[in-house]
């Protein structure tokens, strides 16, 4: 890792302005550097995020992890999205996780087990994250059929 030339003893948030406020106490400058103020205004909206307790959909990282990965052909991205997005649907509506498993399945001829949990998992967490506990819940007792 880069050395940048930034040391301190403490860490998390309060690292970022320990020294501004000691040099402060001792009646010094506490003029904070550029990086300073980004890192802190980082941080802050760090806390802010993680503080509020809101789930926010990322398209962007369900299209990476579903068509950089083999096995599902869609054919751009809008299909991608519309497809991830009937999942949720199908999630919200109360579907159970096998009924999921067994329409992905069917949709892209593939028995493998672990590519519809995947694209299940992808859906959720990143499209619709509010439903990820209604989705736990439907595969708790969720067992795959024998090969």
């Amino acid at each position: 890792m880069a050395d940048i030339g930034v040391r301190s003893e403490m860490t998390g948030p309060s690292a970022l302005w320990g020294r501004d406020r000691a040099a402060a106490r001792r009646g010094r400058s506490c003029a904070a550097s550029p990086i300073k103020l980004l890192a802190g205004a980082g941080a802050l909206s760090a806390v802010a995020a993680a503080g509020s307790g809101a789930a926010h959909a990322d398209a962007v990282a369900y299209l990476l992890n579903v068509t950089v990965r083999p096995g599902y052909h869609f054919a751009n991205a809008d299909d991608a999205l519309t497809y991830g997005r009937g999942i949720c649907d199908k999630v919200a509506y109360n579907r159970t996780y096998g009924a999921i498993i067994g329409d992905i399945k069917a949709d892209f001829a593939n028995p493998d087990e672990y590519q519809a949990s995947y694209l299940i998992a992808q859906a959720v967490n990143e499209l619709c994250p509010p439903l990820i506990w209604q989705l736990r819940n439907s595969a708790a007792n969720y067992r795959p059929a024998s090969p």
